[in-house]
């Protein structure tokens, strides 16, 4: 890869005055917004999290070229009518880089996947003792979680580098227009043997892609 490419899922807690919005004005802002960005910053979706999650009603994913061009698209959008009205619970940063042993692997939104109806979000770090595994040993491991996600074409994979950006390691994001392929691709991954060097992957934001007017109505 070539270019550098950022991207940011930021969740959000609608307050109890969103409910006293014009869910029609203040959605029509935000497309106005995204308008203007000209795609510099795209959305790759918004998305209802409503009854997945209590501290998240609302997940909205950015990607970018740099990371201030996101900060600024995000402080934009919290700037809006809306905006104002929805309060950040978690934010994931990370940046497109080139896979250890598979540098020709990338994230779907890079590849012009076109986005599915579900997204499963979630920060991931792993033990220090697998840092320290011969260099082989970790692509052995690796190769084998790589067959297993194949198993799942169906599923979209979105690995990004945090290191240094936040807390956590690896953001990943899985993709897929059924949820369950979602939770049989995860639940078949455990059993890979890379899984023994999981120290950290929570915590888990699901959602449903709507258009804006959508993901608000189910915020009203």
């Amino acid at each position: 890869m070539s270019e550098t490419v950022y991207a940011l899922y930021t969740c959000f807690k609608a307050t109890r005055a969103f409910r006293d919005l014009d869910l029609d004005d203040a959605a029509q802002e935000i497309e106005n917004l995204v308008k203007g960005w000209n795609g510099e910053v795209t959305v790759r979706g918004v998305y209802s999290t409503v009854g997945f999650r209590a501290d998240t009603d609302l997940l909205l994913w950015l990607v970018g070229p740099s990371p201030d061009t996101v900060q600024d698209a995000i402080a934009a959008f919290r700037r809006t009518r809306a905006g104002r009205e929805l309060e950040v619970t978690w934010s994931f940063m990370g940046v497109v880089k080139p896979a250890e042993f598979t540098p020709d692997h990338a994230p779907a939104f890079v590849k012009g996947e076109p986005p599915r109806r579900y997204l499963c979000a979630y920060p991931f770090v792993r033990t220090p003792e697998w840092y320290l595994l011969p260099a082989e040993e970790r692509a052995t491991l690796l190769r084998e979680h790589g067959e297993i996600g194949r198993e799942f074409p169906e599923v979209l994979a979105n690995t990004t580098s945090a290191f240094g950006i936040n807390d956590w390691e690896w953001i990943l994001a899985f993709e897929a227009d059924e949820l369950d392929r979602i939770v049989d691709c995860i639940r078949r991954l455990r059993e890979a043997k890379a899984r023994r060097f999981t120290k950290e992957e929570v915590p888990f934001v699901t959602g449903i892609r709507k258009d804006v007017r959508g993901a608000f109505g189910d915020l009203g």
